[in-house]
Parts: structure tokens; sequence; C-alpha cells
């Protein structure tokens, strides 16, 4: 009963945004030609972020990763981009970690170890946050995304040469897993995903708890991220905002079905297999530019 009132919420929500967004998303806005191909904009928008967030809140990574170069292919400015995908990961982040806590992919509730890990995955998030501003203006930009991607391929690495080892829980490792991937959120704007849920199957969490934890996690570090935006005077584009966060949130029912079915050796190989590969995708465009 519980996850058919979550999904239904979900389809609701969506159902009335749909309605309420589009009028307003698709005044001024021409379509956009692809390979030859006239797409509506608020649909083709809607599509990419319905397949990048069923990535990430099923594997836990990959929604900034993968959407932001290709919303920049097709036109878009990072000013619109980052704060963009910072809201829509705020809302998608924090609903798909309720609905995995229904279908029993993590456990949320005020005695669970699971809603305390997130909460101090997001407050590193501040720490993290503050000593990459500090830093991002003092190195040059590719030795910053150097970084995130060598981090990034040696985690899915070592998760995969270790997936029959059974790693005891540690906060000490939590916390300095929250701090980087905040610190690679705020020089980039990604590397957050896979480095939180790699690095918490090596700290004792296992995959598909890891994945729940990420979402709320990211929801609550976006928040902090959108937060300095506004503040610093920025604005965020809704007619591009829109589609993004439907997109999203209707991809997340299926998404946490999935995780509820996949078993824990295979969802370890599917994190790894997806790590190396956000990692070598970093380091190709790096090369590429």
């Amino acid at each position: 009963m519980k996850r058919a009132m979550a999904v239904g919420s979900m389809v609701l929500i969506s159902a009335i945004g749909f309605f309420l967004i589009i009028p307003i998303t698709m005044r001024g806005f021409h379509i956009i030609s692809m390979t030859g191909l006239f797409v509506p904009y608020w649909y083709l928008i809607f599509s990419l972020a319905f397949l990048c967030e069923y990535m990430d809140s099923t594997l836990g990574m990959g929604y900034g990763t993968t959407l932001a170069p290709i919303l920049l292919i097709l036109g878009f400015e990072p000013l619109q981009v980052v704060p963009c995908i910072l809201l829509s990961e705020l809302v998608t982040g924090v609903m798909a970690g309720f609905i995995h806590h229904e279908f029993g992919n993590v456990n949320f509730s005020r005695e669970s170890n699971h809603a305390k890990v997130a909460l101090s995955l997001a407050t590193c998030s501040i720490l993290g946050s503050l000593v990459a501003v500090a830093i991002a203006f003092r190195l040059p930009s590719w030795a910053l995304k150097t970084y995130i991607s060598l981090l990034v391929l040696s985690m899915g690495g070592v998760i995969l040469m270790t997936l029959n080892k059974d790693y005891p829980f540690s906060w000490k490792k939590i916390f300095i897993l929250g701090s980087v991937a905040a610190f690679n959120k705020g020089i980039s704007g990604g590397g957050y995903g896979p480095v939180v849920t790699g690095g918490q199957l090596l700290s004792g969490i296992k995959g598909n708890h890891a994945v729940g934890i990420t979402s709320l996690a990211e929801g609550l570090t976006c928040m902090v991220g959108l937060a300095a935006y506004v503040i610093a005077g920025g604005v965020i584009n809704w007619a591009l905002a829109g589609p993004l966060a439907l997109g999203g949130i209707c991809s997340i029912p299926m998404s946490a079905w999935s995780v509820s079915k996949i078993q824990t050796r295979k969802m370890k190989i599917y994190i790894g297999v997806a790590t190396l590969i956000l990692g070598a995708f970093i380091l190709v465009k790096l090369c590429t530019h």
C-alpha cells in the first residue's frame, strides 16, 4: 500500500506540474533541431532528464555528469545549466530518497543508521564546498578535472577488484567521503555521485542502501549550492528547470523498483562499472578540449 501511494504521489505531482509548467516554458521558445529531426524543446529536455535521472537513481551517479555536457552542446550557457541542474537534483534527490525508503531499498527512520549517514554526508558538503571555492581560483581547470577523473576511475577499479571483500562500517570514511565528494561538486559541478556511492561500498554499506543514501544526501548538498547561487544574485531559468525537474521525478518510481530487484553483488558490479565509465568519460572530455 505504501509503495502504491508513493508511486501515485509521484505521478500526481508530475501530472500537475506537466499541465502547469508547459504553457510557461514553451512560451517564447522555438523547436530545437537535432540531426534533421525537429523535437519540441520541452519534450526533448524532459526526455533527457528522465533518462539521466533513471541512471542516477538506479546506480547513484551520472545525472549532472552526463546531462550538463549534453545541455551545453544543445546551446545552453553554463550559468543557465548549473543552477537548473542543482535545483532539479535538489527536488529529485529528496523525492528519490523517499521513494527508495518506501520500496525498502533504504531505511530513513529516526533510529536508522542510513538517515545519519545521509545527514553526515550532506553536512560535510559545507566544508567541502568552502575548500573547493578557495582552491578552485588557484588551480587551472584541467588540473581539477584530471584529479576528479583519476579519483573516480581508481574508485571504480577498487570496487571491482574487491567484489568478494566485505568492509566494516566506518564513520571516519563517511566524513572523508562526504568532504571529498562535496569538494568535487564545488569545483566542477560533477563527481559527487560516483565518489559517494562507490565510497560507501568501501565503507561497509550495501549497494542498494548506498544508492538511496546518495540520492538524499546529494539532494541536500544541492540545496547548499543552490542557496549560494541565489544569494550571489543568480537567476534560475525556469523554462529549463521545469522540464528537468519533472522529467527526473517521473523516472524515480521505476528506478526504485529496479534497485529493489537487483541482487547486492550485481548492484556492486553495476556501480563499479558505471564509476569506471564516468571516470573515463570525464578524462576523455578533458583530453578532447
